[in-house]
């Protein structure tokens, strides 16, 4: 019987063949918590009597209040300076870069078994691993015994062909997607992204991919490997850690879900979550407040450059506040490099450190009351930018950028 990606992964780390439904203990390759779930793994570590940390890669990132903006998260970022030092493990520092997407620069290889405390881990499997998010205690688990237990997951199939339209990027393609299935409607499940639109994709596009696939509920989104992996892998100076995975043709799924991708539109997900999508077209000329382009879903290069061609061309709209956060150093560095950095202090838009930004609401950039923010992270449900009074919609880069240009959500089509 043919195998899934997922399950031909996780086979390996458990060291037998294993299928779908099945509960079992699997060897960690990377490991890591962020500032907001790294203390109580910290605490439960402890609690648990563990001593060493067993992952050969174990990290601790500070990228969501990145710079600190209370002193009770400088605290706990204090408790993660302390646990690096003490076990002599990698501490990512403020200003360094997202998890999400550093793990995809340095350390996630195809085929690997990730475990993150943070939902959006599964943002590797574009790189072909097996990358889940899991609770801080389960983290604990991992740091102390280089193990977890999961249970191996049904997998569903997204087939996608067909050229993606001028001005529709991977974003409206996945919002597409959780639009089609649902918030819960991959809960506890694998997606597989695979089809000829897929394989024309660039690896960041990807990326954004499997960065929302949580949003469906799922436990990881998995892309075949190929050249444009391991070309990837060889910006990053890591040709070496390229290997082929893809499912078996004879491969048993949970469901098969085809799309067309050429007759794809603008989508947005409207307040106050995910699934409520709507063609751009349905809420086109609504005022906006807050423009926020960036994130671990789309703060990398090819985003940037999406937005700055719109916003050197049409400079941004007096009364919108627009916001550029890089998902990581080495983008903020080649951002600066590019030129687009001056494109957008010049269009007047503020440049954050690299890092998770207004995303999670605890500092740079928190709307007012009843303002509206459209933004290209992936998360919109109420209060999750710090104020549940504000309303939150979700766009791709060049929908945002188009929509700071005007000061209305607008059409990118419209301006390209």
């Amino acid at each position: 019987m043919g195998k899934t990606m997922a399950e031909k992964i996780i086979s390996e780390h458990v060291g037998k063949e294993v299928k779908a439904g099945e509960i079992v203990v699997a060897g960690v390759d990377v490991a890591f918590v962020q500032d907001g779930t790294g203390p109580l793994m910290v605490e439960q570590f402890h609690k648990m009597g563990f001593d060493s940390v067993k992952p050969k890669i174990a990290i601790l990132f500070i990228d969501h209040a990145a710079p600190s903006p209370r002193k009770e998260l400088s605290n706990a970022h204090n408790v993660l300076r302390g646990f690096a030092q003490q076990k002599n493990i990698k501490l990512v520092e403020i200003g360094e870069g997202i998890s999400h997407q550093i793990v995809a620069e340095k350390y996630a290889k195809p085929g690997d078994l990730i475990v993150g405390a943070d939902s959006h881990t599964c943002t590797a499997g574009a790189l072909g691993a097996f990358a889940t998010g899991m609770g801080s205690t389960d983290l604990a688990l991992a740091f102390g015994t280089g193990k977890v237990w999961l249970k191996v997951p049904e997998t569903i199939r997204v087939e996608v062909t067909g050229n993606l339209p001028d001005g529709v990027c991977a974003k409206d393609l996945i919002i597409k997607i959780i639009g089609d299935i649902g918030a819960d409607g991959a809960t506890y499940k694998a997606l597989e992204f695979v089809g000829d639109t897929i394989e024309n994709l660039s690896m960041e596009s990807r990326l954004t991919l499997s960065n929302m696939a949580v949003e469906a509920g799922a436990k990881a989104g998995l892309i075949p490997t190929d050249e444009k992996t391991r070309a990837f892998l060889r910006e990053h100076n890591r040709e070496e850690d390229y290997r082929e995975i893809a499912p078996d043709h004879d491969a048993i799924y949970e469901r098969i879900i085809k799309i067309d991708a050429s007759s794809m539109e603008p989508v947005v997900s409207k307040p106050h979550t995910v699934d409520n999508v709507a063609p751009v077209s349905a809420v086109e000329g609504t005022r906006i407040d807050q423009v926020v382009i960036g994130t671990c879903t789309n703060g990398r290069m090819e985003d940037l450059r999406i937005a700055a061609n719109i916003l050197k061309k049409h400079g941004k709209a007096s009364g919108v506040r627009l916001i550029i956060v890089p998902a990581s150093q080495k983008i903020l560095l080649d951002a600066i490099h590019e030129g687009l950095m001056d494109i957008f202090v010049q269009c007047g838009a503020t440049i954050l450190p690299p890092g998770c930004g207004p995303c999670v609401g605890v500092h740079g950039g928190v709307p007012g009351d009843g303002e509206k923010v459209l933004s290209t992270q992936n998360r919109n449900f109420k209060g999750r930018m710090g104020n549940p009074k504000a309303e939150i919609y979700l766009c791709s880069p060049a929908t945002a950028a188009a929509s700071a240009a005007k000061g209305v959500i607008t059409d990118p089509r419209k301006l390209l």
